[in-house]
Formats: C-alpha cells, structure tokens, sequence
C-alpha cells in the first residue's frame, strides 16, 4: 500500500496561492484603514480639534426622560449611551416578537377560507406596507399624544391600567427574593424542557412514535417557575398606579414616545413579515397537503405539522433581513422624541464636538446588533434546514 502523498507547499499548489492572495488582501485592507485613521487624525489636529474617545469618562450633564436603569446627569457619557443602547434594545427585541406574531398570523389569514378574514389581512399589508414608517410613527405619536385624553380623564383599560396622553401605566410586581428564585426555576424547567424534547426526538428516530413536546415543554417552565416562586417565599405585592388630578403615581409606565414607535414598527414590519410567511406557505408543494388532507388532519395540523415546518427553510433568510430592518428603523425615533442611541449619542456630540468618535460609536452598536442577529439566525437556519441522507 503506497503511502499517502504529501502536500507540497509551492506557488504552483492552489491551496497555497488561496492562503497567501488571502493574506495580502487583509495586508491592503488593514493599510488602508491606517491611512484612513491617520489621515483623519492630522486634518483634525491640523485644525485645531480634539480627537480621541476620552470625552466618554466625562459627566454627561443632560438628562434622559426614559431611562431603565438608574441615571443622573452627573453620570459619565458612556452611561448615558448605555441607556440610549438598552432604550434601543428593549424596542428591538420586544419589536421582533411582536412583528413575528403579528406577520406570521396575518400570513396564514392569507390562506383562509373566510373571505373576510383574507380581505382584512390583504387589506392590512397593502395599506400599512406602501406608507413610510416616518410617516406612521408620527401618525401614532400625534394619536397618542393629542387624541388620547388628559391624564385627569384617563382610560381605564383594567383595574390599575390607565391609558392617556402621558402613556400607559399599570401595575408591577415589588421586587422580593422569590422573583430572582421563580427565574432560575424557570431556568430550570426550560433546561428540562430542552432534555424532554432531546429524549422525545431520539424516542421518534428509534420506533417512529411522535410525542407532544411544545406542551410539555411550556408545563417544565411554568412548574420550574412556580416552584421556584413558592420556595421564595411566594411573593405577591404589586405597585399599583394610582390616578391624580395632574400625574399617577406608582406602578410602571410606557411613555407614549415608546408606544408609539413600538406600535408603528411592529404594523410596518409585519407586513413584510406576513408576505415572508406567504411566500414560504406557496413554496410548499401542493402534494404534500394533499396528502395531509388524506390522512385525515385538519387545517391546522396541516398547517403546524407539515406546512410551517417546511416552509421555515423559505421563511428564514428573508425574516432575518426584516429583523434587521426593524432594529435599524429604530434609529428613526429621534423624530418623536424617544431617548434611543441615535437620540443620545447625538445629544453627545453636540456637546462634545466629537462628531467622527459619536458616528464610529453609532457605527459599532448597529453594526453589533446587526452581527448578533445574523449569528443567532443562521444558527437557527442551521436547526431548521432539512437535513439530506
């Protein structure tokens, strides 16, 4: 038996010419990005500018009207974008799990036999998908703000839930120890959930006999939360607002600067989110809802059991942009006065001059949000895709 060949390093091998045209191309780009910085950085010497990110440690000494975590304008600079981030993030992730609801209903109404239902739907991506999202944060800003009524006079939705042009409030939970234990007994139960769905799948490839897995699942996090909440002492005091002549006091509250560019976000990109879900449904060869259909599922086992499924390795890629889509369109709520990254960072530079450093700061967070979304989606893709014998 011969032994095996053993590879040659020289100019004629492939693999070394791809190593090395590889190498000079990250050469050229890192070259390229120094003479960029540094060419910057003399023309703003040159003209008498100050350069450098040191501005951050200094006191911010504006204030920020919506903060979720404790901030004084004696704060340093890199706090107060901190909080224009988490601004930015809690709109970004709640945004996605809304608009993903909301598209992938609308979608499947798409597919209804209710020509009532499939007109609405219809009716709702063509009007909200071909108006601007500028447009509809402003229409929901002046709806929340000048067509709600005055605090004194506000909607009571449910008992401790107040709607008006100051936002909505309502009640939330006094911190305690048995919050802390009901999460990690949640974090328990969906680890256990994770080992069900793990012993479910192997039972399916071993004898061919599926087993429910997303109700058992929801049941592990749902016992893993209440027996962690119970061992914490079962805490159950909650701050519940209450109504005054000129403010309310006490419980949470969403300004409607948040409202309104969550609901505006939400309606523009779940149209596209709903015509995704259409396009993945149609992908979907008729033959194999026919041959549900001859088995003897009902619509919607015919949907959630072999339509949905398949269409995911259509759905994907395409929902990914749209998340993106709506974390960057987030950038826009410095029209309606919503304390985001964009808003604080250019509140920032009007401070501090630093406008090439406030950019570069505005560059990293999206361009991170961006990474991180693409990452955590084509892992996803990965799960989701058909796998070929």
């Amino acid at each position: 038996m011969n032994a095996p060949a053993q590879r040659r390093w020289t100019w004629r091998s492939g693999a070394l010419r791809a190593v090395a045209y590889q190498a000079l191309a990250l050469v050229l780009i890192g070259a390229c990005a120094w003479f960029l910085a540094h060419n910057t950085l003399a023309n703003l010497r040159a003209h008498g500018i100050r350069s450098g990110f040191d501005f951050l440690l200094g006191p911010a000494g504006f204030d920020i009207g919506e903060s979720p975590i404790p901030y004084e304008p004696s704060d340093p600079y890199w706090k107060a974008i901190g909080v224009g981030l988490l601004n930015t993030l809690r709109v970004a992730v709640i945004g996605i799990v809304a608009t993903t609801i909301l598209g992938t209903l609308v979608g499947i109404g798409r597919f209804s036999r209710n020509a009532p239902l499939r007109a609405l739907c219809y009716a709702y991506v063509e009007l909200f998908r071909n108006v601007p999202v500028l447009l509809q944060l402003i229409m929901w800003y002046i709806l929340l703000t000048e067509v709600l009524p005055p605090i004194s006079e506000a909607i009571q939705l449910a008992p401790g839930v107040y709607l008006s042009k100051s936002g909505m409030s309502f009640p939330w939970p006094v911190w305690a120890h048995g919050h802390a234990t009901a999460a990690s007994g949640a974090l328990a139960g969906l680890i256990a959930a994770w080992g069900y769905r793990w012993r479910a799948r192997a039972r399916f490839d071993r004898t061919g006999q599926p087993s429910p897995v997303v109700l058992p699942g929801v049941a592990l996090v749902v016992a893993g939360a209440l027996a962690g909440w119970v061992a914490g002492g079962a805490p159950a005091a909650f701050d519940v607002p209450v109504k005054g002549e000129a403010t309310i006091e006490g419980g949470a509250a969403l300004t409607p600067e948040f409202l309104s560019l969550l609901i505006g976000l939400v309606i523009y990109t779940g149209t596209f989110v709903a015509e995704v879900v259409r396009a993945g449904i149609q992908a979907v060869p008729q033959g194999q809802v026919e041959a549900a259909a001859a088995l003897g599922l009902s619509r919607w086992q015919q949907m959630r059991l072999i339509v949905l499924p398949q269409a995911l390795r259509v759905i994907i890629p395409p929902l990914t942009n749209q998340y993106l889509n709506l974390t960057k369109n987030s950038s826009l709520a410095v029209a309606i006065g919503y304390a985001d990254v964009v808003s604080i960072t250019n509140t920032t530079l009007n401070q501090t001059g630093r406008a090439v450093e406030c950019i570069v700061v505005i560059m990293v967070v999206y361009l991170s949000l961006s990474l991180m979304t693409s990452a955590l989606m084509g892992w996803y893709n990965r799960r989701a895709a058909i796998r070929e014998r």
